[in-house]
């Protein structure tokens, strides 16, 4: 199927270069982003009037679309509140102080709790639970809240997404996309979901070690936010009894949302918001208790101090997530229809165009796969591009003769650890909320080390194909 790419599709990809050298540079890309989504809305309509409004359009997008993240991430964080101001969360964490004991331990334990939460209930509400319980045992001894939203982030929304064993979404998709049983882009999926974690995490661990070691590690902490969770003198005397009582019922509550996303197969936003309303009733009940005769009021102020939170930390990113949408469904909805006819997109169409200018074997498949998934990423949503995916990694099967299902593999692995995500700063927000951390620097720490180990997954591809 040939693709006609305009001046939209360029424009697009020329300012996805221009934030990526930005992202790399260390440097705000906010105004890029507004520029961009300003730019396409005047060539797509050349109207400035519909582009003026483009603007404000797109961030109404984006933040409806991130608006089930930002709650989540805002009713723990005026949960921790109570909890830290209790002294209960020091109850709660203590058993796994006998554990941990090293920042070593807790980043590798942490990763792997993630992983098998993941695996069942997605990365979301793994973060949620995980990591209200976890930080605080990790900073204790030592490991830096960047490395624990770094563990959670790559074991989570990168390893066990881009597998996706339990739930089966991700392989659906693509294996339907490239004619396939699910089970044999599963089986083709297992070495190179291995080796793609193994490389990135050790990587991404190596390199976090090394520059603590240099003193050029910068935590990435987002000041203002990080004292609303972690930080505070303010302490609220419970009875000690009640204290243990709520230690203990707190995780046996959270555990029967686990038991109730199993006997009532919630996946995604309805296991989300099963945690996001234990966690409203858990704050009333526990401010009731703390402040009787103010809880009514207080419980407010808690869930204020959340949404101050939550707010602080989406601010940049809901319009850098605006530009992101637009190379996806957002594009017709906000600017109407002004790309060509049998268009997917921007981010499709320049995955299709890509994967029909170059030669036709296994190790130029390999490689085309990976970009393709890449790029089909960058939208911020893993599972938006991985059908083209499939369909691409069809293509190339076909003409090599073999190698459809690793191929097929490869293009999932790329797209969600791009855009599922681990490099995407809005698709990694609840790693870095939790953890009180800069998306940005979380993105650009995971960089390298996703960049490496894409670079071996691809390689080890080449001789399975």
């Amino acid at each position: 199927m040939d693709i006609e790419l305009t001046a939209l599709h360029w424009v697009y990809l020329a300012f996805i270069v221009f934030i990526l050298v930005l992202m790399a540079r260390r440097r705000d890309t906010v105004m890029l982003c507004v520029i961009g989504v300003f730019a396409l809305g005047l060539i797509a309509t050349e109207s400035l009037t519909r582009s003026v409004s483009g603007i404000f359009n797109g961030f109404i997008y984006a933040t409806k679309e991130l608006a089930g993240t930002i709650f989540i991430i805002s009713i723990i964080v005026s949960m921790s509140r109570v909890m830290i101001k209790t002294g209960i969360n020091e109850l709660m964490v203590a058993p796994l102080t006998r554990f941990i004991r090293t920042p070593a331990i807790a980043f590798w334990g942490i990763g792997i709790i993630m992983l098998v939460s993941s695996f069942f209930f997605w990365p979301s509400p793994g973060v949620a639970l995980i990591g209200a319980v976890l930080l605080p045992v990790a900073r204790r001894v030592g490991l830096p809240a960047l490395g624990a939203a770094i563990a959670m982030n790559l074991f989570g929304h990168g390893i066990a997404l881009s597998g996706d064993y339990v739930i089966q979404g991700a392989p659906k998709l693509t294996a339907d996309a490239a004619g396939l049983p699910v089970s044999e882009v599963m089986e083709a999926s297992v070495p190179l979901v291995i080796v793609m974690g193994a490389v990135t995490t050790i990587a991404a661990f190596w390199m976090m070690l090394r520059d603590q070691k240099n003193g050029k590690w910068q935590d990435g902490l987002v000041a203002s936010a990080d004292r609303s969770i972690q930080a505070s003198d303010e302490r609220i005397a419970l009875p000690p009894r009640v204290r243990r009582w709520a230690a203990a019922i707190i995780p046996l509550l959270f555990a029967a949302d686990v038991a109730a996303m199993f006997a009532f197969d919630l996946q995604g936003g309805d296991a989300t918001a099963l945690i996001g309303g234990t966690a409203v009733i858990i704050l009333i009940v526990l401010a009731l208790l703390a402040h009787r005769g103010k809880g009514l009021e207080e419980t407010t102020s808690y869930l204020v101090q959340g949404f101050q939170f939550g707010f602080k930390v989406f601010g940049p990113v809901i319009p850098i997530a605006a530009f992101f949408y637009l190379g996806d469904a957002a594009f017709a909805e906000l600017l109407g229809s002004h790309l060509p006819a049998g268009s997917h997109g921007i981010v499709n169409d320049l995955g299709v165009a890509l994967a029909e200018t170059v030669p036709v074997n296994g190790i130029v498949g390999s490689i085309t796969l990976t970009v393709t998934g890449a790029i089909t990423g960058l939208d911020g949503s893993g599972f938006s591009g991985i059908s083209l995916a499939g369909s691409v990694a069809n293509m190339f099967a076909t003409a090599i003769g073999s190698g459809a299902a690793t191929l097929t593999a490869l293009g999932q692995v790329a797209a969600i650890w791009v855009g599922g995500g681990t490099i995407v700063p809005w698709a990694l927000i609840p790693a870095a909320a939790i953890c009180g951390v800069s998306p940005f620097e979380l993105a650009r720490r995971n960089l390298k080390p996703m960049l490496i180990g894409l670079a071996v997954t691809t390689v080890v591809a080449m001789f399975l194909v």
